[in-house]
């Protein structure tokens, strides 16, 4: 049984193929349709791609050349960024209506703390089904839901349904639940963890329970305590609805591969103009700037500077990517170029607090 003090009403609400789906309902024209947001056939990166896109193993991140040779009859839409901001303010505001615990991930998710809720609904099933209808009544749009005790346990639940679907993991259910999670399905846990966890043994659940805490900090380091946690259902982590922000970035993907010291320059001033003006409007101050490069060939690398004091300066920073640039000049040619500003000064730890409590789900 899990203690009560690791016990609260959350729920984790995940839009649907975001980006692509306010493309779609903007443009019925691509209704059923794939549909790509971000890059070209030729060059570019998928920002986001509707179910339809999915079916053929178009992903988000992924290289839209790579995309288009998964799915030639697939439709590159131009992003617009500002048209989802507005969309997700609308959504955010469906939220504070039900609580003031709400904790945005990025534009298309949220976790939300309903453990005391402002219209005094008595299970979180239930507020989330009525998110999910007012969400698809003002905006046209489809969300799924996760709801269960902690943030992790309904971040996972969230995938189980979709799209437009929900599913609660009850207090009583969460145990055998995550003993019988395949361990690629734990949120956290990538590719090349899941892959040596299986060299290990470890295929599900039951199968990391087995390993008592010193044994998985030997092999995992300080991850291994979060396993060892998870798996038994015990997460702290609060909903913080004041999410500190870690970094403060900008960056290009370009038409043409650069390999002219001129251009490179050019482009980095760019950059540098849109980064700054983020970083006034954030107020904000860092003493770590990294400069990320992509070339040609899809190789990335970063490299990376930490100031002995705060630093918000756009010569400052610029001055040190200049630098940075020729820690050596790039060999192959760059086809995306990343300027961002991290070690804020805003940065803080986690205050966690706890509440025993009795719930209904």
């Amino acid at each position: 049984m899990i203690p009560e003090e690791y016990i609260r009403k959350i729920i984790h609400v995940d839009m649907d193929a975001f980006y692509a789906s306010v493309e779609q309902r903007d443009n019925p024209e691509l209704m059923g349709k794939p549909v790509a947001v971000g890059g070209s056939k030729e060059r570019g990166v998928v920002a986001a791609a509707s179910y339809e896109a999915r079916k053929y193993g178009v992903r988000s991140a992924m290289a839209s050349s790579i995309a288009y040779r998964k799915c030639p009859h697939i439709i590159f839409v131009k992003p617009h960024f500002e048209k989802y901001k507005e969309v997700s303010k609308q959504i955010r505001e469906i939220f504070f209506e039900y609580t003031d615990l709400v904790e945005p991930l990025s534009l298309d998710e949220a976790y939300l703390d309903v453990t005391e809720n402002k219209k005094g609904i008595a299970t979180a099933t239930r507020i989330a089904k009525e998110i999910r209808q007012r969400i698809w009544e003002e905006t046209q749009l489809s969300a799924s839901a996760g709801i269960s005790i902690n943030k992790f346990v309904a971040k996972v639940a969230s995938d189980i349904n979709k799209p437009n679907g929900q599913k609660t993991i009850m207090p009583d259910d969460v145990i055998p639940f995550l003993e019988n999670l395949p361990i690629k399905k734990f949120y956290g846990i990538g590719e090349k963890t899941a892959e040596k966890m299986k060299k290990l043994g470890i295929h599900f659940g039951r199968d990391l329970k087995q390993w008592d805490l010193p044994l998985l900090v030997r092999e995992f380091g300080k991850s291994g305590t979060h396993y060892y946690n998870i798996v038994r259902g015990l997460q702290k982590s609060t909903v913080k609805p004041d999410r500190i922000r870690k970094s403060i970035g900008a960056e290009r993907t370009f038409f043409d591969d650069i390999h002219d010291e001129n251009d490179l320059k050019e482009e980095l001033e760019k950059i540098m103009t849109i980064l700054h003006k983020r970083i006034e409007s954030s107020e904000a101050s860092g003493k770590t700037v990294t400069l990320k490069l992509k070339s040609f060939d899809f190789e990335q690398h970063t490299r990376s500077f930490t100031f002995d004091h705060y630093i918000n300066s756009q010569e400052e920073i610029f001055e040190k990517i200049i630098q940075l640039l020729y820690q050596p000049f790039p060999e192959k040619p760059v086809r995306l170029l990343g300027v961002t500003l991290s070690n804020l000064k805003n940065d803080e730890s986690d205050n966690s607090q706890s509440v025993q409590l009795t719930l209904d789900f």
